[in-house]
């Protein structure tokens, strides 16, 4: 197996455990294929772990494990062990008869870069993000095997086929192919996934925990649900018993899913109002005031350069809930740009609030669920956050 030398003096963030190498902390490049797992040495010639290697790129390495033992990381044995300690979580604390939706591996936050797999059902749907994990693709699915999962499907991310020439494309991997319609059940709330062609692997796993939440606001509630893709938040709140909810998105095709998963939860229509608008026209040309009001845009910075474009806009967006909002009204606002940090967040919503010039308190601050853990060393794993607000 063939080495990565840290440069001395660049050796700190493998001493933290950081996953990520960067092209300046290397010594010299290695003759190696993009995707080979290579073994990192210190510049005292001290093992350090192992990683994926991708020559070329800002990245250079995504460390997967750090010991000072050689490690045979090319054995089936050591990925399959991998995928039992991520599932064992999932299995002590989410998977039940109420819940079989969740996320088994979550990149570097399950000590596996560049992998994605949401179980939905008895069907893993798997992100490819990087070339050593299509590398290792084998090894992968005989692991999901082990665990019981005999269907397994691909859902492609044109990024990865860009930055490092990911070839598998959006496909079934498992000899046994299954539907990819899937009804699945979350905390006792029933909702169709698409896994072919809806958002990220077919559905926002990752607000599991903030849907819970808003059952307890939601009694006798009017609520606008924005950016609601296939109605999470509302069902959760019709379930609870909301009054009335108005559920935004632009798509009509997420809002004919949102009409689905009525139906398969014997909503009453009229409970229920769908609008296929803009949300920020909507929500600025609405006559109607709110006592709920959930904002869970998609990510409005994927990069650095983007940041004060999303600050504005996350701000007009909350400035303009918090003018749509009742007395004694509750504001459900959410980032999951990675970009923007939490503090930011927070001041963002703060300068939003202040030129609303009403009071404001902070009921709850959400993040991710457990089944999107974070690796400690890693901190650039965490990119949700969220505010419980509570409107005077």
């Amino acid at each position: 197996m063939q080495k990565i030398i840290i440069k001395k003096g660049r050796e700190r963030s493998m001493i933290n455990r950081h996953p990520w190498i960067y092209s300046g902390a290397i010594q010299t490049m290695p003759e190696a294929e993009l995707g080979e797992i290579l073994s990192i040495y210190s510049f005292d010639n001290r093992l350090i772990g192992y990683g994926f290697y991708a020559p070329g790129t800002q990245i250079v390495s995504r460390v997967f494990e750090y010991t000072n033992k050689e490690t045979d990381v090319l054995s089936q044995a050591y990925w399959t062990d991998k995928f039992k300690k991520a599932f064992n979580i999932r299995r002590r604390f989410i998977i039940s008869e109420q819940t079989n939706a969740y996320r088994l591996i979550n990149a570097e936050g399950d000590f596996f870069p560049g992998l994605i797999a949401d179980v939905y059902k008895d069907t893993v749907v798997l992100q490819l993000l990087i070339k050593g994990v299509e590398k290792i693709l084998d090894f992968i699915l005989v692991a999901l095997k082990e665990l019981g999962f005999e269907k397994v499907y691909l859902k492609a991310k044109d990024v990865a086929g860009r930055l490092e020439n990911v070839e598998h494309k959006k496909d079934w991997l498992s000899t046994k192919k299954g539907d990819t319609q899937i009804e699945i059940v979350e905390n006792g709330v029933k909702f169709w996934v698409d896994i072919e062609s809806g958002q990220k692997t077919g559905f926002f796993i990752d607000q599991r925990d903030a849907r819970q939440l808003i059952k307890r606001y939601s009694k006798n509630a009017k609520v606008c649900n924005t950016f609601s893709y296939s109605g999470g938040f509302s069902l959760y709140a019709l379930n609870a018993g909301a009054e009335i909810v108005h559920s935004v998105d632009s798509s009509k095709t997420a809002v004919q899913l949102i009409e689905k998963n009525l139906v398969l939860n014997n909503i009453a229509p009229e409970r229920h109002q769908s609008y296929t608008e803009d949300v920020f026209k909507f929500l600025k040309n609405t006559e109607n005031k709110y006592d709920l009001i959930v904002l869970d845009p998609p990510a409005f910075a994927k990069t650095a350069k983007a940041v004060p474009n999303a600050t504005r806009g996350y701000k007009e967006l909350n400035l303009i809930a918090f003018r749509k909002i009742n007395p004694g009204g509750i504001v459900f606002t959410f980032s999951c740009s990675q970009k923007i940090t939490r503090d930011l967040f927070r001041k963002i919503v703060f300068g939003a609030a202040a030129d609303a010039g009403r009071n404001i308190r902070i009921l709850h601050q959400t993040t991710q669920p457990l089944d999107h853990p974070i690796n400690i060393y890693h901190p650039e794993n965490e990119y949700l956050k969220g505010l419980i607000l509570y409107v005077e």
